[in-house]
């Protein structure tokens, strides 16, 4: 018998987003911390999780079954239920929304993590192009973006203005952002809690004025890359409500995939995101953490998922302030998730994205009051 519940976000945790961080790539050191965090926050020991779901890449950490050394984060004893996607975390929380939708578990943990710095991530990346074809030429991840970003200028869709004044919000925001890059100072300190926005970045035309990386995109255009591991804790029903005063329900938990083949699909347009998006519907968000590493791709998933100018987006910073691999996505939830928590939302759409060009696109939706309905 299929056994249905209401699921919400009662927790979030982030580890400070590093371009060198001195953990192992096994991200122990990195979550040890955030777990400890989470589970203050909470209540929470690890004992009370009834399902622990990872995401993480063997091939970042250059190794096979690396997630496993992830566990020693969790401790040997007691034995725990545990799985692992070779995905961003969002889609291990997803994987853990299920185990609690279904009843299997009332509590459930899913985290991400990645030290992008270990080895050539641009060149990295290419191994998850088409093996026969693509990925023996080794396109880098940055080149394949600026080929998006220029089928998407020449077709008149944005402009380089619009991208840079992507870049300048999102640095704005990201400054004032403890956990961002741009929000830490020298030696990891958080900046001062009214630092003036003024100072976090430049203007669109100081930007348009620096050299291309991969024509046509700046480095202001791409997201860093970043060391870092995020943490979420989901709880069903009744649970969720003495354990959190506000809980972000999920009305909406949808994933969807394009095309392997660049050749093969539009790469101004994401069907993946639109479709992900209505049927978890994203129309009612009221805020809207993206995970665009790139200042063009945050204008195709605003057009993709009908986001208007009254919606807030990505006011974390985004991925343009911190990209950790395999962790940014969870992290976008995470935020999300945290709007609603703090009261400064009602409805709160988290997404995450995966592959090449905006290959593999999740859209999370969650509201204060859980009364929407939810898609499965």
């Amino acid at each position: 018998m299929l056994i249905v519940t209401d699921v919400a976000v009662i927790g979030f945790a982030q580890a400070p987003c590093e371009r060198h961080s001195p953990a192992t790539t096994n991200g122990v050191e990195m979550l040890v911390p955030i777990f400890h965090e989470v589970f203050e926050a909470t209540g929470l020991s690890k004992n009370d999780i009834g399902f622990w779901c990872s995401g993480s890449s063997d091939y970042l950490a250059g190794r096979a079954f690396s997630f496993v050394s992830a566990v020693d984060a969790i401790g040997a004893f007691p034995p725990v239920m545990e799985s692992h996607v070779e995905m961003d975390g969002a889609w291990a929380l997803y994987e853990a929304w299920l185990k609690v939708l279904t009843g299997e578990a009332e509590t459930a943990l899913a985290y991400g993590f990645g030290k992008s710095s270990a080895g050539l991530l641009r060149r990295v990346l290419a191994l998850q192009l088409d093996p026969y074809l693509v990925a023996p030429l080794w396109p880098d991840s940055v080149s394949i973006a600026a080929l998006q970003a220029r089928a998407g200028l020449d077709a008149g869709l944005w402009t380089e203005a619009d991208m840079a004044a992507v870049a300048a919000r999102s640095q704005r925001d990201a400054a004032r952002n403890p956990k961002a890059l741009a929000g830490r100072a020298p030696g990891g300190q958080a900046p001062p809690a009214k630092a003036p926005a003024s100072a976090a970045g430049e203007t669109t035309t100081e930007m348009l004025s620096h050299p291309y990386i991969a024509d046509p995109l700046r480095a202001h255009d791409c997201a860093p890359v970043t060391d870092g591991a995020a943490v979420v804790i989901l709880a069903a029903g009744d649970r969720a409500r003495a354990l959190c005063e506000r809980p972000a329900w999920i009305t909406g938990f949808e994933h969807r995939i394009d095309s392997a083949a660049l050749g093969a699909r539009d790469l101004t347009a994401s069907p993946s995101t639109a479709s992900a998006g209505r049927a978890a519907g994203a129309s009612r968000a009221q805020v809207a953490e993206l995970h665009a590493p790139f200042t063009h791709q945050e204008l195709i998933l605003r057009r993709e998922l009908g986001l208007g100018d009254e919606v807030t987006i990505s006011p974390s910073g985004g991925a343009l302030g911190g990209n950790p691999m395999f962790a940014a996505g969870l992290a976008r939830i995470g935020s999300a998730a945290s709007e609603i928590i703090s009261g400064r939302a009602e409805v709160a759409l988290g997404h995450a994205t995966g592959g090449p060009a905006l290959q593999q696109n999740l859209v999370c939706v969650m509201d204060a009051s859980g009364s929407n309905g939810r898609s499965a």
